[in-house]
């Protein structure tokens, strides 16, 4: 296939890239600046100049195109306080794209998220497909996520064979800058690794070369309408990475009090509280996608996440 992917020399799409093009597949890669475009090109990729503004860019693009993974996702100004502006870039590249693919059959998968869509309990691919979910939102509207996944499995009906790929809040490798990144920052620079609570609140993971396959094979044979889920561990109890982190630097590993929680963590603090424990049963089944990689506390264990924290440190302030 030529797959046209969105956000491609991303944390993830980095990945998805030499997966997609070592199955045999021709990868057209979205690059906003020359530096994205000469990733995509040493990786062996056809290089697309825009952004997700670029809507005839977006259009033309995967109109000439066999599938399309949209990965991108405005991730600068949703953490900064406009959530629902990256919502709805992301809204208008999901429409630009379906009506592009609109009765050809050729497959669509977009990236979306499991924080929050089932909090409590173990989330399955079978919860938050629609707005009468019980979705809370942990990080800006995730209704607004929401509404754009339905947007995405509803082009099922329109002759797009549509998937929606939620990931868990942690995908992690070496060079991971997120969120288990920078609570060994935080760490760092507090002198403890600390926990919410009895540190039960669970965590899922997956490794992102495992995730990376997924994609692939959501393009290559998931069922138009598909929820599916790249989740390896199902749910890391947060003190389990608390103590990690302190054993690999040589810190104590202790109870963050409640009222210190906001001033501790930081903006972590309402994702560490929230128990977001979820499955990928039915994806396993359906794609016979088996994760390979370690699991989070083994990734951890060996160490990489540790080479640099004092710039994770830096980046937590």
């Amino acid at each position: 296939m030529r797959v046209f992917v969105t956000g491609a020399s991303g944390w993830i799409g980095s990945a998805v890239v030499p997966e997609l093009i070592a199955a045999g597949h021709t990868v057209v890669g979205l690059a906003r600046s020359e530096t994205s475009a000469a990733a995509l090109t040493a990786a062996g990729a056809e290089v697309t100049r825009g952004t997700l503004d670029d809507l005839d860019t977006l259009g033309s693009t995967a109109a000439a195109s066999d599938g399309v993974i949209h990965l991108a996702f405005k991730h600068d100004i949703a953490f900064t306080g406009d959530f629902q502006g990256a919502a709805d870039a992301d809204r208008h590249a999901i429409e630009t794209v379906g009506e592009a693919l609109a009765g050809s059959d050729r497959p669509f998968v977009i990236a979306s998220g499991t924080l929050g869509v089932s909090p409590g309990r173990v989330a399955t691919e079978q919860d938050g497909r629609g707005l009468d979910s019980h979705a809370v939102p942990l990080i800006g509207d995730s209704n607004a996520r929401l509404s754009n996944a339905q947007l995405t499995l509803a082009l099922a009906s329109r002759g797009v064979r549509s998937s929606v790929l939620r990931l868990p809040p942690t995908v992690h490798g070496d060079g991971d800058g997120g969120f288990v990144a920078h609570l060994v920052g935080i760490a760092r620079a507090k002198g403890l690794s600390g926990y919410l609570g009895d540190g039960s609140s669970r965590w899922p993971a997956v490794h992102r070369l495992d995730a990376a396959r997924l994609f692939r094979l959501a393009l290559e044979q998931a069922p138009a309408g598909s929820v599916l889920h790249a989740i390896a561990d199902q749910g890391v109890p947060i003190r389990s990475i608390a103590e990690v982190i302190g054993r690999h630097l040589g810190l104590p590993v202790a109870a963050v009090p409640a009222e210190r929680a906001d001033e501790h963590f930081t903006w972590l603090a309402r994702l560490l509280a929230a128990d977001s424990p979820a499955s990928s049963t039915l994806t396993r089944e359906l794609l016979s996608w088996q994760p390979v990689q370690p699991g989070l506390v083994d990734d951890l264990d060996q160490g990489h996440y540790f080479r640099d924290a004092a710039q994770h440190g830096a980046q937590a302030h």
